[in-house]
């Protein structure tokens, strides 16, 4: 694995995530499956709910994300054996949900492959409803992102 590069087309993002990409990721077109770049979200968001302790307030609380909606939008293909860095951020806070932005940044292209969206809701998994932003999960997210969200 490249050790963690952080260009500058992922400046504003706080949480990296280095991946390599695959051989089995390849689809008959010779690059990788348009599936494949939901994994890397999906591993970005993980790495970023890491950074906050989100599991562990899942486990505390009972409430814990869920996804709502994702979306990509890709600018440029990606082969074996290439190194990516998949950069992550919060992009607004709302009272019941957050939303993301991902950025994938080819190390052998050295130029941005993806873009991707998503947004988060926070939902007690008891009660099987939606759940109110904890205030201390606002606090973690405003801390790794060093600023304030209105």
């Amino acid at each position: 694995m490249t050790p963690l590069l952080h260009p500058e087309p992922l400046r504003d993002y706080p949480v990296l995530l280095p991946v390599t990409v695959a051989w089995g990721e390849m689809d008959a077109f010779a690059h990788v499956n348009n599936v494949i770049y939901f994994r890397y979200f999906e591993s970005a968001r993980i790495e970023y709910g890491r950074h906050i302790d989100l599991m562990e307030m899942k486990e505390r609380s009972g409430v814990g994300p869920i996804l709502a909606a994702t979306s990509a939008r890709y600018k440029r293909p990606l082969v074996f054996p290439d190194q990516l860095q998949i950069g992550i951020k919060v992009t607004r806070l709302g009272t019941d949900r957050f939303w993301q932005a991902y950025r994938i940044f080819s190390i052998s292209q050295n130029a941005v492959s993806t873009e991707g969206e998503a947004e988060i809701v926070l939902f007690d998994y008891a009660k099987q409803c939606k759940a109110t932003l904890p205030a201390e999960l606002r606090q973690r997210i405003e801390t790794l992102e060093q600023r304030r969200f209105d």
